[in-house]
């Protein structure tokens, strides 16, 4: 089996990370899609959040799609033989840029929603980008599970 279909599988298990469900308020499960669904919103809130979700969600899923695809083309040019190391070299930048454009869209995407805020939820929703953040990656907009 060629490397990059082993890491497709795992890829695959990692892209349906983001559809696990988690305790919220001891009260119920409930499917985690963003920072927000963490903290109690109004119903204005909520509606804004999910009109502001309309174009991030699927924004961010095309670039976690181009990043597993890179990865997988990663992992195949790691096991050519022989390495053509430039071409890893290459892949890795493209890599690297993608998870920098992540990063910003998340950035952005955290900022907007900020604003939508009363002071004591910006409390609540600063400690959930903390324990978020924790993991080393993005959180829930990471695609990674929570540790």
């Amino acid at each position: 089996m060629k490397v990059s279909e082993l890491f497709s599988r795992g890829v695959r298990k990692v892209a349906g990370a983001c559809d696990r469900t988690v305790p919220r308020e001891q009260k119920s499960r409930t499917q985690i899609r963003g920072y927000l669904d963490l903290i109690d919103l109004t119903d204005d809130q909520r509606a804004k959040v999910e009109q502001i979700r309309v174009t991030f969600l699927p924004r961010v899923a095309g670039i976690r799609q181009e990043l597993r695809k890179r990865r997988m083309e990663l992992a195949d040019a790691l096991f050519s033989a022989p390495p053509e190391r430039e071409r890893i070299r290459g892949i890795v930048e493209q890599i690297s840029g993608l998870q920098t454009t992540l990063e910003m869209e998340v950035v952005e995407h955290i900022l907007e929603e900020k604003g939508l805020l009363t002071p004591e939820q910006q409390r609540q929703f600063h400690a959930v980008i903390i324990e978020q953040f924790a993991t080393g990656g993005l959180g829930v907009h990471d695609g990674r599970e929570s540790r």
